[in-house]
């Protein structure tokens, strides 16, 4: 008998930790994070982002992609053939957007799934993604982020 009241004691003391760690929506004292801390887990808590290819000057590029936890990645990606294709995070389809913007890195014409990390680059301050052929300085096409 004295075995199942120390065992439901434990058990009740158990729950009653559990119970500590729930739901509450009180504060238990300041944060210990730093600001950078802070932003960069927000920056890596933001938001997934995507968009659909469209090929733009007479070229075509299609495909999807998604830019989430630092990476790019493309879906189902295909583009006319370049001698050099890269993909950028940029703010528009001109060259002075592809300038401006960051590269990711060259683009493979024979993988319709392919993936870039976002290193060195705030990713939230971009508003497309653009397939650019560097030799050439031609935009083939873009994918506008929402």
């Amino acid at each position: 008998m004295r075995f199942r009241t120390l065992a439901g004691a434990a058990l009740l003391t158990g729950a009653v930790a559990l119970t500590a760690c729930g739901t509450s929506t009180q504060s238990a004292g300041p944060s210990t994070q730093s600001p950078a801390m802070t932003s960069a887990m927000m920056q890596g808590a933001s938001s997934t982002r995507a968009g659909t290819f469209t090929g733009l000057n007479a070229k075509h590029v299609a495909g999807a992609v998604k830019i989430a936890g630092g990476q790019v990645a493309l879906s189902d990606f295909s583009a006319d053939p370049g001698p050099d294709l890269h993909i950028y995070l940029t703010n528009g389809t001109d060259e002075n957007s592809v300038t401006a913007g960051k590269a990711l890195g060259k683009i493979a014409l024979d993988k319709p799934a392919q993936t870039f990390s976002t290193a060195g680059a705030d990713a939230s301050k971009y508003t497309t993604v653009v397939i650019h052929c560097d030799k050439a300085k031609a935009v083939f096409g873009a994918a506008a982020l929402t």
